[in-house]
C-alpha cells in the first residue's frame, strides 16, 4: 500500500508540473525594454541621455542662458538662420566655434550643421532601420555607405558601442517623434580646400 500511496504521489505531481509547463507555454514573452514599457520609451532614455538633445535641437535664449527650443526638438539647424559673420580661416586653423543655436560648427573640417532627426522626410523619416545603423556603427552620412564621414561634433565612433538593441530603440523612438521639416544645409568644405 506505501508503495501505491508514492507511486500516486509522483504522477499527480508530474501532472502538476506538466500542466504548469503547457500554461507556461501559452503565455506571450516579455520584451526586455530595461524597464520602460516599450521600446519607443525606451528610445527617448537612450537619446536624452547620449546627449542628442545637446546638438541636434536649436537652442533660445531663456533667463539663464541658452535652452532646448522643444518645439523645434531634434530638427537639427534651422534652414533659415544664416551664418554669424566670422573669420572662418582663423577658426579653421586655430579652433572651433558654433553658432547661437549650437547646431553649426565651424573647425578644421570646415562647417557643418546638425541634422535633422525627427520623424519627418527632411530628417529620418525615409531612413530604414539598416541606415540608422550604418550611421551609428560607421559614421557615414544619410547612413548611406558610399557617403562621406560624418563630420565633428557628431560622437559616432562613441554611439557605435551602442548595442545592436539600443540602435534599434533609439531608431523606433526618433520615428516615433513629432515631423518637423526642415532642410539643413549641407556641409561647407574647409576654406583651403574650396
Amino acid at each position: 500500500m506505501p508503495l501505491a500511496l508514492s507511486l500516486l504521489g509522483v504522477l499527480s505531481l508530474s501532472q502538476c508540473k506538466e500542466s504548469t509547463d503547457s500554461t507556461a507555454t501559452n503565455l506571450k514573452p516579455i520584451e526586455d525594454f530595461n524597464g520602460y514599457q516599450t521600446l519607443e520609451e525606451y528610445g527617448e532614455h537612450l537619446v536624452i541621455i547620449a546627449g542628442c538633445h545637446d546638438c541636434h535641437t536649436p537652442k533660445k535664449m531663456g533667463p539663464n542662458g541658452p535652452e532646448f527650443d522643444m518645439d523645434n526638438a531634434l530638427s537639427g539647424h534651422p534652414s533659415s538662420l544664416p551664418l554669424p559673420e566670422l573669420d572662418r580661416k582663423d577658426l579653421e586653423q586655430k579652433g572651433v566655434a558654433a553658432t547661437q543655436t549650437l547646431t553649426a560648427w565651424i573647425g578644421p573640417w570646415g562647417i557643418s550643421f546638425t541634422g535633422n532627426i525627427t520623424s519627418d522626410e527632411t530628417g529620418i523619416g525615409l531612413w530604414t532601420e539598416e541606415q540608422f545603423f550604418t550611421a551609428l556603427r560607421e559614421g557615414k552620412y544619410k547612413g548611406l555607405k558610399n557617403s562621406r564621414t560624418l563630420l565633428p561634433p557628431m560622437p559616432w565612433d562613441m554611439y557605435k558601442q551602442m548595442t545592436d538593441q539600443e540602435i534599434k530603440a533609439v531608431f523606433a523612438y526618433l520615428k516615433s517623434t513629432k515631423p518637423i521639416s526642415n532642410v539643413v544645409p549641407n556641409a561647407v568644405p574647409p576654406i583651403g580646400s574650396m
